[in-house]
Formats: C-alpha cells, sequence, structure tokens
C-alpha cells in the first residue's frame, strides 16, 4: 500500500524531470559562454557539474511557474529551442563584454610592435598576439578571483522575471542588446589602450621627423627595440589601473544584462 504522499510525490517525478530538463537548456547553454565559467581551457565535465547543480537549485524555486510538458512534438521542440537560445543570447551578452581585455591587448600589441600573424588564439583568431592571449587568460582568472562571476549568474537565474519560459526570444530587442554590447565593449577596449595609441602616435611622428633628417639611416628598424621595451614598461606601470578600469566596466554593463538590474 502506498501513502497518499508518496503517491503524490510519484505523480510529480515526471513534471519535476521535465522542468528540470527545461532549466538545463537555458543553464547549460549560457555555462558554455559565461566569462570564467565557459573558457576553453575549462574541462567540459566542470561546466556541465556547474550547469546541473544550477538547475538542482533553482528547481524547487522555478517549478511552480514553468509551463507543463507540451502535448505534441513541435511544441516541445519550440520550447526547448527558446530555452537554449535565451541561455546562449545571455551567456553571448557577458561574453562580448568581457571581451574587451583581450581586444585591448590586442591593439596594445600593435601599437608597440608585438603584433604578428605567427601568435595563434583559439578565441580571438589565427591572428591574434601572444599579448592577446595574455589578456584573455587575465580575464578568466579576475572573473574567479574577484567574484565577478556571480553577477552574470544571478542575471542568468532571474531572467526568469523578464523572460519566463514559453515565451521565446525577441529577436528584434535581443539583437539591438547585441549590438549595443559590443559598441560598449570596443569602447573600454579604446579606453584601455589609449595610452599606447597616443605614445605610438608622437613616437611615429617623432621618427618620421628624423627619417626625413637622416634618410640614409633605417631609423624605424633602429628603434624597433626601444619601441617594444618602452611599451612593455608602459603596460607595467599602467596595467593596474588598467584592470581596475576593466572591473569597473564589468560591474556596471553586468548589471544591464536582463535580469540583473
Amino acid at each position: 500500500m502506498i501513502a497518499p504522499a508518496d503517491a503524490a510525490l510519484l505523480a510529480s517525478l515526471p513534471a519535476l524531470a521535465f522542468h528540470a530538463a527545461l532549466i538545463l537548456c537555458r543553464m547549460g547553454a549560457a555555462v558554455m559562454l559565461l566569462p570564467g565559467l565557459g573558457e576553453a581551457e575549462v574541462p567540459a565535465t566542470l561546466r556541465m557539474a556547474l550547469a546541473l547543480g544550477l538547475v538542482l537549485a533553482l528547481l524547487p524555486v522555478l517549478s511552480p511557474g514553468l509551463p507543463a510538458l507540451p502535448a505534441e512534438v513541435p511544441g516541445l521542440l519550440l520550447l526547448v529551442a527558446g530555452e537554449v537560445l535565451i541561455g546562449l543570447w545571455i551567456g553571448l551578452l557577458a561574453r562580448i563584454l568581457v571581451i574587451a581585455l583581450a581586444l585591448a591587448g590586442q591593439v596594445v600589441s600593435l601599437m608597440i610592435g608585438l603584433s604578428s600573424t605567427l601568435q595563434g588564439d583559439m578565441v580571438l583568431g589565427s591572428s591574434a598576439t601572444a599579448l592577446a592571449r595574455l589578456f584573455s587568460l587575465a580575464t578568466a582568472a579576475l572573473m574567479l578571483s574577484t567574484g565577478l562571476y556571480e553577477v552574470p549568474l544571478r542575471a542568468l537565474a532571474e531572467s526568469y522575471s523578464v523572460l519566463p519560459a514559453g515565451g521565446g526570444l525577441p529577436t528584434g530587442a535581443a539583437a539591438e542588446a547585441v549590438a549595443r554590447k559590443a559598441g560598449e565593449s570596443m569602447s573600454l577596449a579604446m579606453q584601455l589602450a589609449a595610452p599606447f595609441v597616443l605614445a605610438s602616435i608622437f613616437l611615429n611622428a617623432g621618427l618620421g621627423l628624423v627619417a626625413r633628417l637622416a634618410p640614409q639611416a633605417q631609423i624605424f628598424v633602429l628603434a624597433a627595440p626601444v619601441q617594444i621595451l618602452g611599451g612593455l614598461l608602459l603596460l607595467i606601470l599602467l596595467l593596474p589601473n588598467m584592470l581596475d578600469l576593466w572591473s569597473r566596466g564589468m560591474i556596471q554593463s553586468f548589471l544591464s544584462l536582463p535580469g540583473a538590474d
């Protein structure tokens, strides 16, 4: 004889299993792209474990507001696809923001003479420099060490109040948000690299004047080591301020993610 409480629990298991799978669609898709947690260096098993942990933590809270299992397969596919797209969208917004530091590293490398097509990067592309790669790794380290990863995770958990399951993804607003975050990321990257851009402009202007006075000398070739050494010294001096500016920019931008405000 099964007790009424046990019978009710058994009857609710299919609905709970479906709700858990539905939450996993959004959480798993977002974790693949979230900064610090979705890096290529992080093993896939750890990312899957994090997604499952989020599902277990959020299932009791979100389950009452999630839709029931659709009776037809097309409705189920649309529901699952919508949740995956929402998760990918939120993860992409956060990823676009944090890439500003790596973009700044790419610009700095170009300004101080370290750019080379022989330095590859699986994230930024085959033309990425070693300095951009260093900044990319620093991004993941800063996200995890400072606790910044908690803000996009909280936004992801609260996104159900803004984008309820089954409501779909507003494509127009989603495209505008991606474009806006890309602009913010590029603006922050140029702010971080601005001192190196100005220093490079003045240096090359001075070298151009010297080359006019002594055209027989290979001024730009002779000045290349000085440019690299001076650029690295300037980077050492400005790096703490650059990281602080990037961290403050990330906090402000993450707070504008869907569900974070």
